[in-house]
C-alpha cells in the first residue's frame, strides 16, 4: 500500500486522528478479523477513491499487519508488524478488545490500552505516538459547543442548527435518558451562544483600539483616476 502516512490535516495544517487511515478493534471485532487463525484484507476509502489497503492475519492475542509504505519517491517498503490484543472482560458478560499500542518511545514500549491505531509514517500506533489531535480541538469555544449540539441532535435522528426544533424521543430510548441529552444540547447551545458574544465584544474592543483608516476625498480621487 503505497503511503499509509500520507493523511490530510485540517484547514490549520496540524495533523488529526480524522486525517489518518484507522485500524478499529471494536470493528474488527464485530466482523470476526480476530479470530485467530483468520485472514483478510481492509481497505480504506475517501470519497469514492481508494486511499490504501492492508493485509491482516489474527492469531491468539495478537494482529499481524502486512502492507507496503512509501519511504521514498517511487520506492516502496514491505512492512509486517504485530500488535497485541488485550480483552476486557465486561460486567454484563462477553468482552471488549483493545490493541496495545507496540511503539516504542526513548527504548520505552508504549503498551497504552486503545480501541484505534492510526497509520502515520510507515507503521499503525496509538494517537499520542504519533502526536495526532481531533479536528474539534483545534476549533474555537462556540464551534466545539455548536458542534456538540448538533451531535446530539443528529444522533436523536434531528438536523443540525437551531433553525429546526429539537428532535422527539427516538422510539425505546427512556426518558431519562432523553432528557439529559436534551439538557446537554441546551448547555451546549447556551455555551456557543456566550461564547459568540464575548467574540463580539472582543471585536468591538479591537475597533475601539484600532479604528479603520479614513481615506481622504483627494486620495479617493487619484485612486479613481488611476483605475480608469
Amino acid at each position: 500500500m503505497g503511503g499509509i502516512g500520507s493523511g490530510w490535516h485540517d484547514g490549520n495544517g496540524r495533523p488529526t486522528v480524522e486525517g489518518r487511515l484507522a485500524l478499529d478493534a471494536n470493528r474488527l471485532y464485530r466482523d470476526g478479523c480476530l479470530e485467530p487463525g483468520w485472514t483478510g484484507t481492509t481497505q480504506w476509502i475517501r470519497d469514492g477513491k481508494p486511499l490504501g489497503t492492508i493485509n491482516l492475519r489474527a492469531e491468539s492475542f495478537r494482529l499481524v499487519l502486512s502492507y507496503r509504505c512509501g519511504v521514498a519517491e517511487g520506492q516502496l517498503q514491505d512492512i509486517e508488524d504485530s500488535v497485541p490484543i488485550y480483552y476486557l472482560a465486561c460486567r454484563f458478560g462477553g468482552c471488549r478488545p483493545y490493541f496495545l499500542c507496540p511503539g516504542v518511545l526513548d527504548s520505552v514500549v508504549c503498551n497504552r490500552r486503545v480501541v484505534k491505531l492510526f497509520g502515520a509514517g510507515c507503521f499503525f500506533r496509538c494517537k499520542h505516538c504519533h502526536g495526532l489531535t481531533h479536528a474539534t480541538q483545534q476549533k474555537g469555544e462556540m464551534d466545539r459547543a455548536t458542534w456538540r449540539a448538533n451531535k446530539i441532535r443528529m444522533r436523536l435522528g434531528g438536523a443540525p442548527g437551531l433553525r429546526w426544533s429539537f428532535p422527539a424521543r427516538p422510539t425505546g430510548m427512556w426518558q431519562r435518558t432523553y432528557r439529559e441529552l436534551r439538557r446537554r444540547a441546551m448547555a451546549a447551545d447556551m455555551a456557543a451562544d456566550e461564547a459568540f458574544a464575548e467574540r463580539l465584544a472582543r471585536y468591538a474592543v479591537y475597533n475601539r483600539r484600532h479604528p479603520p483608516t479614513k481615506v481622504r476625498p483627494s486620495s479617493r480621487r487619484s485612486a479613481l483616476r488611476r483605475l480608469s
